[in-house]
């Protein structure tokens, strides 16, 4: 039967877009390198009649599908399982920009695109694409939107689901559902783009998409601003907001040991402030500005003398060309990957409304100070709106593998438990995937549950498509 639907999967895609022998680790394994499956095959169609031909072949089988992108999620929830029966469905040659319409502020592209030469193909066209990432290079517009995923400039632009206006999309049972018209408004019933967005590839695989646009600005500005307490970076996150209103397009916050890493692993990089101990925070500030590079640095500078002034800015540089700009969110975007350097951690994508964030931090450093002596605690992320990546590295020397066994899940209990105290979420902008669906079906209410079930029941009865990602069918 197995090789009945590889044949199959050949006839519709060709043979070289099917895989099913040799090295397949780039699809097999998650972006953490945390955890492995094993793929009956890898299908790579370049169409969306083929995707849905394929969904066809794979339904009839009764082969479960796992639809991905550029498989740089953090959840585990676009690879498959160790059974070696599921397809992996890559949408990686559907990559076309279908169509830029000025006048509707809008691009049409399909979901393999990737993320980075989206945003370039708007700023050759005159526009600005505003999801930014830290993965731009590597990850997919298709995938950014099965996860709803956020990155710097939500405080400003929100969202992949508020940069989306269209979605086409092949369901469970291969039909299209064509809804890229890049309508505004669109009152006719249910909204089965919203419904799709975040839903991980559970209920549909989207294929392409209608974006919004916005005009390029006329300046864009970064400072980088040192802070003496994390209530004093909510305080200047309120001044920037009642001075720059919507021309705040980027804050972000770094603890001292999250930058630290940075300056250990990546020495090239030049870190503002790490010799100084007594930075505990550093903030990052991004001003855009509509009328020109004058205008936006003087408001800027105004808003950075004020912040000197009332003592929540002990510190800060402005940079003064993009040079230096992008120097800066480099430094930023690094943190990642200089913790990856230090060893294997516990990640924590959390929300928490703006004004309590300075008490949960406060909170939650010494509840695991106390209960796990020397972890070392890597906090950054986007302050502006609400999003925390909480991360706890293993004691200095503690070897990390035994860390992870030893402490994750009780790490992951307090620091969730904490975040349900202080009313927010356990994942901001990284998904469920598989992953986190025992805390979700935790923390979630049965009502929130069951109305996720019936969707999926609805929608995927044969529970086709990525099984066991963000609810127990």
């Amino acid at each position: 039967m197995k090789t009945v639907l590889i044949e199959k999967l050949r006839r519709i895609v060709g043979g070289a877009n099917v895989l099913s022998e040799g090295d397949l680790a780039a699809w097999e394994q998650d972006w953490r390198k945390r955890s492995r499956g094993k793929a009956l095959a890898v299908v790579r169609p370049g169409s969306t009649a083929q995707v849905a031909e394929v969904v066809k072949a794979c339904a009839a089988a009764d082969t479960t599908i796992v639809p991905q992108g550029g498989n740089t999620g953090l959840a585990v929830g676009s690879i498959p399982d160790e059974s070696g029966t599921q397809v992996v469905l890559s949408l990686q040659r559907m990559n076309a920009v279908r169509e830029v319409d000025a006048a509707n502020l809008t691009m049409t592209v399909e979901a393999g695109c990737v993320l980075q030469s989206l945003q370039e193909t708007a700023e050759k066209a005159g526009f600005l694409f505003p999801l930014s990432l830290a993965a731009e290079g590597s990850c997919t517009i298709g995938g950014n939107l099965a996860t709803n995923a956020g990155g710097t400039q939500v405080l400003r632009y929100g969202n992949a689901r508020e940069l989306c206006l269209g979605l086409e999309v092949v369901t469970p049972q291969g039909g299209i559902w064509e809804g890229t018209s890049g309508l505004r408004k669109d009152n006719t019933g249910y909204d089965l783009r919203d419904l799709m967005i975040g839903s991980e590839g559970t209920l549909g695989i989207i294929t392409a998409a209608t974006l919004k646009l916005y005009p390029l600005p006329a300046a864009r500005l970064t400072a980088w601003a040192a802070v003496p307490t994390m209530e004093q970076a909510v305080e200047l996150l309120g001044l920037a907001h009642r001075r720059l209103g919507a021309g705040l397009t980027g804050f972000e916050v770094m603890g001292r040991f999250a930058l630290s890493l940075v300056a250990r692993h990546f020495p090239a990089l030049r870190v503002p402030f790490i010799e100084d101990d007594g930075v505990p925070y550093c903030v990052l500030l991004e001003n855009s500005d509509n009328e020109s590079e004058e205008h936006a640095r003087a408001r800027f500078e105004a808003l950075l003398e004020t912040a000197f002034e009332s003592g929540c800015v002990s510190d800060a540089v402005v940079a003064e060309n993009l040079t230096q700009a992008h120097q800066l969110w480099h430094v930023r975007e690094s943190i990642p990957l200089a913790q990856a350097e230090e060893g294997l951690n516990i990640k924590h994508d959390i929300s928490i409304p703006v004004s309590r964030i300075p008490a949960f931090v406060a909170e939650t450093d010494a509840l695991l100070e106390r209960e796990m002596p020397g972890v070392r605690l890597v906090n950054f992320g986007h302050l502006g709106d609400g999003n925390l990546h909480y991360n706890v590295q293993a004691p200095a020397g503690a070897p990390n593998g035994d860390f992870l066994r030893d402490h994750e899940e009780r790490i992951n209990d307090l620091v969730y438990e904490a975040v349900r105290r202080f009313g927010g979420s356990f994942s901001a902008e990284h998904g469920v995937g598989s992953l986190k669906v025992e805390t979700l079906e935790a923390h979630k209410s049965p009502v929130a549950l069951e109305m996720m079930r019936a969707i999926k029941r609805g929608l995927d009865p044969q529970n086709l498509l990525n099984p066991g990602r963000v609810i127990r069918s």
